[in-house]
């Protein structure tokens, strides 16, 4: 039995079987989905990619770790971001109950 259960969404939008019935995500994939949507809802990717200091892309970073560390659902102090390319981020952090998961932003 799943502890978290949550709709797909893929390209911001349900992802749907062939019978036209949403697809169902659990467990790790709905954290780390929820994750995805709770970052992109701040605002603070927007603000980090559009930003060019450097340092307020760090203090732009540490809010966004800052507010993966409120999560319950997540160890404290795993929350990782990492800048793979011009605005793309790997968020990466452990789940109490699932495990490690990435996220691509």
């Amino acid at each position: 039995m799943s502890l978290y259960i949550d709709l797909l969404i893929v390209g911001n939008d349900l992802a749907l079987d062939q019978s036209r019935q949403p697809l169902l995500v659990d467990d790790r994939a709905s954290i780390a989905q929820d994750i995805a949507h709770m970052i992109r809802e701040s605002g603070l990717l927007v603000t980090l990619v559009a930003e060019r200091d450097r340092f307020r892309q760090r203090d732009c970073l540490q809010q966004i770790e800052l507010l993966l560390e409120a999560d319950e659902r997540l160890v404290p102090g795993t929350a990782r971001i990492i800048e793979q390319d011009t605005g793309v981020y790997l968020v990466t952090a452990k789940t109490v109950d699932f495990g490690e998961f990435e996220v691509v932003l």
